[in-house]
């Protein structure tokens, strides 16, 4: 999966070079102060490979013009990433150019850098003038050729300027949320959220940041890389407490960004760690994207899917996904052409049902499908009993709607049902229901799952914490472990977009994924999981689940 990534990676280890150690020369930043409109052309420029002009950034292979790149792929970000603080991936390692360490070569103006493993400043600081000269020409700061794979750039002085006004702007020194001795965390709780879920949430939450604050890491030995082509850096892990704020979401959702930025400017967070909603989360997206603030892994059955987004990560898209697995489902069945949907006016199945009928007819433009939205209060048995004919029902409905389900005389023979929204292999369906019924199952078997779960169910135990709403407590307790993973690896390099990087790197080799068979996140991605299974009901009136066939992902 990240093969594409790793190709990317090659062509632009940019900025490294042989040199021996022993070479000093002190930094020389630019002289001026930038201004916003030349941090902004840099920043289309690193960005989406913009020229100032509003013409594309160009650049050529050095072994020959075919394996040239433009525009968003000539773009800095591709391999130097978001942070500026570059990649390292396999023996493939892409440098910072982040100003900072663009502009510091060895002994001198490395004192106060944080330590990072990409760098290499075994060679001369860079220059205005060199810098252009690697980007044209394909020269470092010694004056030795860069990898045959860096691109050549079509780019002049001016346009430079821009860049490097942008690269001065990265590896800020000071990030919100992060003090001295405490990193500072935010969890988000919407107004529609289920209370008994919020509270089983938040003992997890207040646990573990208790349990790190407890029993801090010891801080890591001095190491010195110098005779690595490292710079030379004395590398400390700072152990600061955890703080975390609960932001608790009121009145329409209109209003929720506002009350998040007042939020996050009393309590300045680092990110945002879990959280609960369930049919309304864009307007939390869109703050978290609008802000630059990381949301990681909210439990919300609704993800938002938005193309080039970056701060918002989730374990998976949630019911939008059951809606994908379900219409493949229903499209490999070429006896079924007519499809009710049913589901709950202003709940999460409304949208997953929407979705399903988007899907179906892409699938099938001729398919027959009628959408039964009920109001909150109607009565379900009554809605079914006067159903339009069909070929499958597609129910999107809560566990206590299906709770409710009478005899199903009428029903197709054919009948998906949410798991997420239903409760999954606890639906609480009836007994005559359960052998026509297939179930959406966007995560792993439960056989195959339980090792996994050992972990953190043993915990609860431990911390004495009520399994009240075990899959929302397992995410909540994933998203705490993959968090504190990835600070260990940021080391003293606590920037949110660097947060996001390192942890994209990390979560495809973690093994406690929790529900879910494995979690991989390549750049530009933000579902985690993007798989499932249909499964039906077998055994003792119904009482285990097995899948009709492999993981698939829609």
């Amino acid at each position: 999966m990240r093969a594409a990534f790793l190709l990317t990676l090659v062509g632009c280890c940019a900025m490294a070079s042989a040199r021996d150690a022993s070479v000093t020369a002190p930094p020389q930043a630019p002289a001026g102060t930038p201004d916003p409109a030349a941090i902004r052309a840099g920043a289309a420029i690193y960005l989406r490979g913009e020229l100032p002009d509003g013409m594309p950034l160009v650049g050529t292979r050095a072994d020959g013009p075919g394996l040239g790149v433009r525009g968003r792929d000539a773009a800095c970000v591709n391999c130097h990433q978001r942070s500026g603080l570059g990649a390292l991936e396999g023996n493939v390692v892409v440098p910072p150019i982040a100003g900072r360490y663009l502009f510091a070569g060895p002994g001198a103006g490395t004192a106060d850098l944080p330590y990072t493993p990409t760098a290499r400043l075994n060679r001369r600081a860079y220059t205005e003038t060199s810098f252009l000269r690697a980007l044209r020409e394909g020269k470092d700061a010694d004056d030795r050729s860069l990898g045959v794979l860096m691109p050549r750039f079509r780019i002049d002085a001016a346009a430079t300027k821009d860049l490097i006004a942008y690269l001065d702007t990265l590896e800020p020194e000071h990030v919100p949320g992060v003090d001295p001795s405490v990193l500072h965390f935010a969890t988000i709780i919407t107004p529609d959220a289920d209370p008994d879920q919020a509270r089983a949430m938040l003992g997890v939450l207040r646990h573990f940041f208790a349990q790190k604050n407890d029993f801090p890491l010891s801080p890591s030995p001095r190491a010195r890389f110098g005779g690595l082509g490292y710079y030379t850096k004395n590398m400390y892990r700072t152990n600061r407490r955890w703080q975390l704020h609960v932001w608790s979401l009121h009145g329409a959702a209109g209003t929720w960004g506002a009350q998040l930025d007042a939020d996050l400017a009393r309590e300045p967070v680092m990110a945002v760690i879990s959280g609960l909603g369930r049919n309304v989360w864009q307007p939390v997206h869109d703050f978290c994207e609008r802000r630059k603030v990381p949301c990681l892994f909210p439990n919300v059955d609704v993800p938002v899917a938005a193309r080039g987004d970056f701060y918002s990560l989730y374990l998976s898209d949630g019911v939008l996904l059951e809606a994908g697995l379900i219409a493949d489902a229903i499209a490999a069945h070429h006896d079924v052409h007519r499809v009710l949907e049913i589901y709950r006016r202003g709940d999460s199945g409304e949208q997953a049902s929407a979705a399903a009928e988007r899907r179906l007819r892409r699938r099938d433009p001729e398919a027959r499908v009628e959408r039964l939205g009920l109001e909150p209060s109607a009565d379900l048995a009554a809605a079914l009993a006067h159903a339009p004919p069909a070929d499958a029902w597609i129910l999107w409905l809560r566990s206590a709607d299906l709770a409710r389900l009478g005899s199903p005389v009428r029903a197709p023979s054919r009948v998906f049902v949410s798991g997420l929204l239903g409760g999954l292999e606890r639906a609480p369906l009836p007994e005559s229901w359960r052998s026509r019924v297939r179930l959406a199952y966007p995560v792993d078997l439960p056989e195959d799952r339980r090792v996994r779960l050992d972990f953190p169910l043993g915990w609860f135990r431990f911390q004495r914490i009520p399994v009240v709403a075990e899959r929302v407590q397992v995410n909540t307790y994933l998203a705490c472990g993959i968090l504190s993973e990835t600070l260990a690896d940021l080391s003293d390099n606590l920037q949110r977009d660097y947060l996001v990087e390192v942890l994209e790197g990390m979560l495809e080799h973690r093994f406690l994924t929790g529900y879910y068979p494995r979690l991989t996140l390549a750049p530009g991605e933000s579902f985690a999981s993007r798989g499932g299974y249909i499964v039906r009901f077998v055994g003792d009136q119904g009482s285990r689940v097995v899948a009709d066939d492999r993981w698939t992902v829609p």
